[in-house]
């Protein structure tokens, strides 16, 4: 059994990829040459010795093979980076092994990495609000997190009134004993909190998209009952309701509604640059955008928009050529992506009557053809504002695409993730653990601390846990950051700013909306990262570095 095996670790992992060495083979022609052994020098008069014979072995051995007893490693030549994986004993390898066993399961369980990746060289006081959702963050730190350990049961329901209460919680600059610091305990349990509607405790509802994996075999009765598929619906759309009369009246800054599809994401009035309500869809698709026309629901696709632009930009220092080259071959110039069908250029240059134009059908079908190869992808994204959100509220209730009817989540509601208490919602909480590990740096042995938080971790949750760690790790910890990749596209600058909107009148208007002042300024301000999210954070000496 392999447990019999002394120095037999289960917890070790093959590394991935082994180092192999070539030993070039000798010619006839060549002399024989005896390598130098790794360890000491062979003894004298005994000359190289041959390699036994691929065959040797199958039946009796030859009078040239080695006998069992004597079997010794062949002597490679050695290198300074080879000694100590090729030339080691096996015994006191697998001792070492053994040894770091722990370390090394508990580093791949962490999946630290293995190189800092590049930042920003200026540092900042405050990084840039990032809309994605994360799904798990790793905090490290040179210094310990016991302080995130074993809350006392009064702790955590401080943490849970303060939550719920909206209560604000300044901490100095530096904290000497965080472990003995019940104000910054009861705000990690505080900064932990979130709303979640359906719930259901043995199925996983976030993320959505590509969840199918993880929900089959799990109990469903609802899939095969129609009525029971109603009552869950109906009573989503009252929590739904609610979330969204809630951010209209400005006590909810921000909400998801996650499907199988697709995320939408309202934020309130004041946020993300914006004076109105706005609402993001990613990622899209034809037939969807097809309904929301239909329906009446304006909206834009910013992302398109700006790319057509620029690619417009860049088509008029070769349009003179474009045409020059079709005058002469006689050919029909390629359509335009754009909306409108304005051949105005051809008439300013005089040359309407001798270019053929697409005809309308052409043009449609090009259309059609643009549109359907961005679905699915983060540049469908679509941007609905103002008025128009309460009618896609109405649409996201009655639309029958919303809910799979078939698989794994079919008549599974969407799941919808609030900061802040909703009707029907379930308070639940981000998972943490504290871990400690040892990293070798150099010849020796560091001890690591990390953090780790799993859940659906949202924007204001990132920010109020970077607001502790601050204090309580004395300015300087690292962080990498797991991101739902289909919410990435949130970050994006759609345009929405407001010169009107202000810092005063943020505050003023979202005062009561239950987040932080500090966590407001943040979220006030307009997108920056693009199509992309924070990947990894760092903070040294109380200023932010970062890497998207």
């Amino acid at each position: 059994a392999a447990s019999a095996v002394p120095g037999y670790s289960p917890g070790f992992k093959k590394p991935p990829a082994m180092l192999r060495l070539k030993r070039k083979r000798l010619r006839r022609s060549e002399p024989a040459a005896a390598p130098p052994p790794c360890g000491e020098a062979p003894p004298e008069g005994e000359g190289p010795r041959r390699q036994p014979s691929p065959l040797a072995g199958r039946g009796s051995p030859g009078p040239g093979a080695r006998s069992p007893s004597r079997s010794r490693p062949p002597a490679w030549p050695c290198s300074s980076f080879l000694l100590e994986s090729v030339c080691e004993d096996k015994p006191a390898r697998r001792a070492e092994l053994s040894e770091r066993t722990d370390i090394l399961a508990l580093t791949d369980d962490l999946h630290l990495p293995v190189a800092v990746p590049e930042v920003p060289s200026s540092p900042r006081h405050e990084f840039p609000a990032d809309w994605s959702i994360k799904t798990r963050l790793l905090f490290m730190s040179s210094q310990p997190f016991t302080w995130a350990e074993h809350l006392k049961a009064q702790e955590e329901a401080q943490g849970f009134a303060q939550h719920c209460r909206a209560t604000e919680t300044n901490l100095p600059q530096s904290i000497q004993e965080p472990k003995l610091s019940t104000e910054l305990r009861c705000a990690f349990q505080q900064s932990l909190v979130y709303w979640l509607h359906p719930s259901l405790p043995w199925l996983q509802l976030f993320p959505r998209i590509g969840a199918d994996r993880k929900i089959v075999g799990k109990a469903s009765p609802w899939s095969q009952d129609e009525a029971l598929q109603q009552v869950l619906m109906s009573d989503w759309s009252v929590s739904f309701t609610s979330l969204y009369n809630l951010l209209k009246a400005k006590l909810c800054p921000y909400f998801y509604v996650c499907t199988y599809q697709f995320t939408v994401l309202f934020r309130a009035a004041g946020l993300a640059g914006s004076d109105v309500i706005t609402a993001v869809i990613s990622p899209t698709t034809r037939g969807l955008r097809e309904a929301m026309r239909n329906e009446g629901i304006e909206f834009s696709l910013p992302l398109v928009e700006e790319s057509r632009t620029r690619k417009q930009k860049n088509s008029e220092v070769n349009l003179e050529t474009e045409v020059a080259n079709s005058l002469d071959v006689g050919e029909e110039p390629a359509p335009s992506d754009d909306d409108d069908e304005s051949f105005s250029w051809l008439e300013e240059m005089g040359v309407q009557d001798k270019v053929k134009k697409p005809d309308a059908i052409s043009i449609k079908l090009r259309k059609e053809k643009h549109e359907v190869q961005m679905d699915h992808k983060p540049e469908s994204l679509a941007l609905v504002k103002g008025t128009n959100t309460f009618t896609l509220l109405n649409f996201l209730i009655n639309c029958k695409s919303l809910v799979a009817v078939a698989g794994p989540q079919a008549g599974l509601p969407p799941t919808l993730l609030s900061p802040v208490a909703f009707r029907g919602g379930t308070m639940q909480t981000l998972k943490a653990r504290s871990i400690n590990a040892k990293a070798r740096v150099h010849l020796a042995y560091e001890d690591i601390f990390s953090l780790e938080i799993v859940g659906p971790i949202m924007p204001h949750s990132l920010h109020a846990l970077t607001t502790l760690l601050e204090a309580a790790q004395r300015g300087a910890f690292s962080a990498v950051l797991y991101t739902h990749e289909p919410t990435a596209v949130f970050n994006a600058d759609l345009g929405t700013a407001s010169p009107a909107l202000n810092k005063e009148t943020v505050h003023k208007d979202l005062t009561a909306c239950g987040l932080h002042p500090k966590t407001l300024d943040q979220l006030s301000q307009c997108p920056t990262l693009g199509k992309s999210s924070i990947r990894f954070l760092e903070m040294k000496d109380y200023a932010y570095t970062w890497k998207s």
